[in-house]
């Protein structure tokens, strides 16, 4: 099909991800005629529609969520075919799109994609921070070649590897009741005040699980969005937070606060990074092993 070729299929997966012609003609730098005009080809090549077109933009019909499906397929495999054909040339070249949780970029991801980027000159790594479920859609439907995330949610078809974990603890005040404990089982907090971080809504998810299966309810002082305001909330002796220990320790002394390390067995987290389970292009399997390896690092 001479339509099909691989810029039509880049403008159509664009038309997808924005649901909006003139918005993909925006992010692609074409004006909207000439995708709409790329499009309509399609559409009469195969026989079939592949858009609703509505005043507020477009939706996939059946056989254009097909088409996406193996649009992004194709694509991939140009891309992987491009960088390891580059392999020959002038050494590993290519782009990996990374998706990684919040908690994946607060505490080692950034730091380890940097080493990678250090040693491959020629790799554009892209990494976005997104909520986890976004992270496993995200891998899933293609928009990201890697996810980095917390294991705690399921990966369906997905291929997982390990990678660093962390702790849970509890940050506290010095002169809260919990402050001189060594550690201190989930339990024995529920009584008191937290501070509801909203960006963390899965950790939310996992606490008042456990809480519920004590037979108590979490109480919740005040919301907040991010985790630095959390530690102010401490600080102020308003209520306590749960974060992973390995955050918190960066502001213990800077804020005064006590963090104790969480007793409960689902406190240590796993991060592990998913993939299709089609095949990697080459620059996404050596970043991979490289997060890999960056992991076994005491």
């Amino acid at each position: 099909m001479r339509s099909f070729d691989p810029v039509s299929l880049r403008l159509f997966i664009a038309v997808c991800e924005e649901r909006n012609i003139a918005a993909a003609a925006r992010r692609e730098a074409i004006v909207p005629s000439a995708v709409s005009k790329r499009i309509s080809q399609m559409e009469a090549e195969a026989g079939v529609t592949l858009l609703e077109r509505g005043r507020r933009g477009v939706a996939l019909t059946p056989a254009g969520e097909t088409l996406s499906r193996y649009a992004r397929d194709m694509l991939d495999l140009l891309d992987r075919m491009r960088a390891e054909l580059g392999v020959f040339a002038e050494g590993v070249q290519g782009h990996v799109r990374v998706f990684g949780s919040k908690s994946a970029v607060a505490q080692t991801l950034p730091g380890d994609i940097g080493r990678f980027a250090q040693r491959y000159r020629d790799v554009r790594v892209s990494l976005e921070e997104r909520e986890i479920w976004e992270v496993v859609r995200g891998v899933e439907e293609g928009r990201a070649d890697l996810g980095v995330c917390w294991d705690a949610v399921e990966f369906g078809s997905l291929q997982t590897f390990p990678y660093h974990h962390d702790h849970l603890a509890v940050v506290v005040h010095p002169e809260h009741p919990l402050a001189a404990r060594a550690t201190v089982a989930f339990e024995d907090t529920i009584d008191h005040e937290h501070v509801d971080i909203v960006a963390r809504s899965i950790m939310k998810t996992t606490q008042r699980s456990a809480a519920a299966a004590a037979g108590k309810q979490m109480r919740y002082r005040i919301q907040v969005s991010t985790v630095d305001a959390a530690y102010r909330i401490v600080a102020a002796q308003l209520a306590l937070a749960i974060v992973p220990r390995e955050e918190a320790e960066s502001i213990r002394e800077a804020l005064g606060l006590r963090v104790i390390p969480l007793s409960d067995p689902w406190a240590r987290r796993q991060f592990v990074v998913c993939a299709r389970p089609s095949g990697l292009s080459l620059p996404a399997q050596l970043l991979v092993q490289s997060l890999r390896d960056s992991a076994s690092i005491p």
